[in-house]
């Protein structure tokens, strides 16, 4: 019987557990949203969610034991500066867990794992669609998505012949263009 046995083991050895740990921890704080398996990503959030609230603390206590668990020191730079402000009001809960279906190789449960409240992040109020009739409301297209509809305008008409009204570019129409006139 596992009678108070909390965590998972993942079948490996403490050091090589708490290593494994430490690198997703960075990971995360970093990039704020990463690939992983479902019970790892589940293991994760307890840890996560310490090493924030440790941030907010804003102690030299609390620093070097945020150390323990990122080791890298860009990381504990980020959760006592940029985290710590982003979410002062918020009483906990800064990851969210998303399933994204299985790996292909071992069919292992797959998850991103993400802080919540990123800076790339749309709003709640800007997923509800506009209501019927309202013409103002016309949800806000990113720069990202600017440049990806610039890039596939051309796209469009790429295999098309050029139309009657447009003039031919190739030597063999600038030539008979020529005769023309």
């Amino acid at each position: 019987m596992r009678h108070l046995k909390a965590g998972r083991k993942f079948g490996r050895t403490s050091a090589h557990r708490k290593a494994l740990f430490r690198n997703l921890v960075q990971a995360l704080i970093q990039r704020e949203r990463i690939s992983t398996t479902l019970a790892k990503a589940k293991e994760l959030r307890g840890k996560v969610e310490k090493t924030i609230t440790l941030g907010k603390k804003g102690t030299l206590h609390a620093r070097r034991q945020a150390f323990k668990l990122a080791p890298a020191k860009d990381a504990v730079q980020k959760v006592f500066g940029l985290l710590a402000e982003r979410y002062a009001s918020r009483p906990g809960g800064y990851t969210r867990i998303i399933r994204i279906g299985h790996r292909k190789g071992d069919d292992a449960p797959m998850a991103f794992i993400e802080l919540v409240d990123r800076d790339g992040e749309v709003s709640s109020k800007q997923k509800t669609p506009p209501k019927k009739g309202a013409k103002d409301a016309k949800p806000k297209v990113t720069e990202k998505k600017e440049v990806e509809a610039k890039v596939a305008a051309p796209k469009k008409n790429k295999g098309k012949k050029p139309s009657d009204s447009k003039k031919a570019t190739t030597k063999k129409d600038k030539a008979e263009d020529k005769k023309k006139k």
